[in-house]
């Protein structure tokens, strides 16, 4: 059978009617344990010589469905389920990675994620180098004989900048290192980094998967080896497991992710174009714009430019705060990818972990704005910025 459109696996990838009751939806098994025929049944589910499950920390029908789903849409051989996006992160990169290896980190990163690794890391016997991984020279310099893993954003949060894919997983194959990206921003929809050679991709799930800012989640997908490895270690010992009802949301979510991210992207890309023009601005991030530096880049390795976009205001630091504190519509809230436009401070809340030195060397600068778009019509949102910005320019 010739292989649906991504839409069409987003409704119906990795979900049945229901054998017992002819249920159309996926049911939430909320259940701790899963009881066994007969003891022989029980030891060989625990031995893996046979199929079943055994008890929800190490797997569950409705988790299974949503890592069957994801893994179709990200054109993996499987997938993970988390508790978080950082569970899916400290789960992926801790499972891979013994003491004494080091791994290359785009600079510009989720700020827990670089708190993971400059913080907690080094604890275990792990060593971090972060760079400016959009420059694939900056990447080459910085490998050692005891890297094992380059790990990626693409866009980065929250600068947007890119990653030439294909050029770093041939950096990676060259030096034998694993390959893992976050691609929470671009998700399935807009960009699979699988079919560009990268080995395994996390997502927080809380965002576009999610949609609706009501789940906590996240996602590993890849090749099934390597997710055994992480399953039966990181995962099972650690317990950073998904719950089924998040499970289950998910598995509505999914099922509208296009429709949400066209409306989105096209919404981003009005939003953008506005603040480009606008006095109090002093520079817009977003890949759509055709005088973002790698446009041209965005444009080859993705199928759309995503909902979310950076801006920098002329004011700095106390400009943005009163932009932020001006709005009506646009809610002052840290996650993103929800149906509401969301906006916050990077330096004093998300990327707040980092250190001043780490933040300006990423990027991450006092007057820089973060935008997740919504949903909602894009000339109210226009509006609700306009109004802000105007206030900020009586000042």
């Amino acid at each position: 059978m010739d292989k649906k459109g991504i839409n069409t696996r987003m409704v119906h990838s990795g979900e049945k009617p229901c054998p017992v009751t002819g249920a159309m939806r996926m049911p939430i098994y909320q259940t701790a344990t899963f009881v066994f025929e007969n003891v022989e049944q029980g030891a060989r589910r625990f031995a893996g010589e046979e199929e079943g499950y055994i008890y929800t920390r190490l797997g569950n029908p409705t988790q299974n469905a949503l890592e069957v789903k994801m893994a179709d849409l990200e054109g993996g051989e499987a997938a993970i389920a988390t508790a978080s996006g950082m569970a899916a992160v400290s789960s992926a990169t801790m499972g891979l990675l013994k003491q004494g290896d080091h791994v290359v980190s785009s600079e510009a990163v989720y700020g827990c994620t670089h708190s993971l690794f400059k913080e907690l890391f080094p604890r275990w016997g792990l060593g971090v180098s972060f760079v400016d991984t959009s420059d694939p020279e900056e990447i080459a310099a910085a490998i050692k004989p005891e890297t094992r893993m380059l790990y990626l954003e693409s866009p980065a949060n929250p600068t947007m900048s890119l990653v030439d894919l294909e050029k770093a997983v041939a950096l990676a194959k060259e030096n034998g290192l694993k390959t893992v990206i976050d691609n929470t921003f671009m998700t399935p929809y807009y960009q699979r980094p699988l079919e560009k050679g990268i080995d395994l991709v996390v997502h927080s799930g809380t965002k576009y998967i999610g949609g609706h800012g009501d789940a906590v989640a996240g996602i590993i997908v890849g090749s099934k080896e390597d997710l055994d490895i992480i399953r039966g270690t990181t995962l099972k010992d650690f317990g950073g497991i998904i719950s089924p009802f998040n499970a289950w949301l998910l598995l509505r979510g999914i099922k509208t992710l296009g429709l949400r991210m066209e409306r989105i992207t096209s919404n981003c890309q009005k939003v953008a174009e506005f603040l480009q023009q606008h006095p109090q601005v002093e520079r817009v991030y977003y890949p759509g714009l055709k005088n973002h530096p790698q446009h041209e880049l965005a444009q080859k390795q993705m199928d759309g430019f995503g909902g979310m976009l950076s801006f920098e205001l002329k004011g700095g630091y106390s400009a943005g705060k009163k932009l932020m504190e001006s709005l009506e519509l646009c809610t002052l809230a840290v996650s993103l990818g929800d149906l509401d436009t969301l906006i916050q401070h990077p330096a004093s809340m998300t990327h707040s972990v980092l250190e001043l030195e780490d933040q300006e060397e990423a990027g991450i600068l006092p007057g820089l704005v973060r935008l997740s778009v919504g949903i909602e019509d894009g000339e109210d949102i226009i509006k609700d910025l306009d109004d802000g910005l105007k206030l900020i320019g009586q000042a």
